[in-house]
C-alpha cells in the first residue's frame, strides 16, 4: 500500500461502514503498524480497536477475538495485508 490505498478498498470500507474514512486517517493509523503488531496479540487487539474507533463502529470482543484468530492462523504479513483488507471489506 505504499503507493496509496487503492480507491476500491477505501470506497468499500466507506460504503460498508456508512462513514467517511479518509486515506490520510488510514495512513496515520497504518504508520504505527509493523510486522510485530501482527504477531503480538495485545498489539493486534489494540489495532483492531483503533480501526473500529476510527470507523465509529462498536466491535464486540467476540468479533475482535475472531479477527485475531483469523489473522494469526492465516500468517498474514504486512506485505499481504492489503488482500486481507479486501477480503474483509467483502463481508
Amino acid at each position: 500500500m505504499s503507493k496509496g490505498i487503492p480507491k476500491d478498498v477505501l470506497s468499500a470500507i466507506n460504503k460498508k461502514t456508512g462513514k467517511t474514512i479518509t486515506e490520510n486517517a488510514v495512513k496515520k493509523l497504518a504508520s504505527g503498524v509493523d510486522a510485530g503488531t501482527l504477531q503480538n496479540e495485545a498489539e493486534l487487539r489494540k489495532l483492531i480497536k483503533q480501526v473500529a474507533d476510527m470507523a465509529k463502529i462498536k466491535v464486540p470482543e467476540s468479533t475482535v477475538s475472531d479477527i485475531v484468530k483469523a489473522i494469526k492462523s492465516s500468517g498474514v504479513s504486512p506485505s499481504n495485508l492489503e488482500s486481507l483488507v479486501k477480503m474483509m471489506a467483502k463481508r
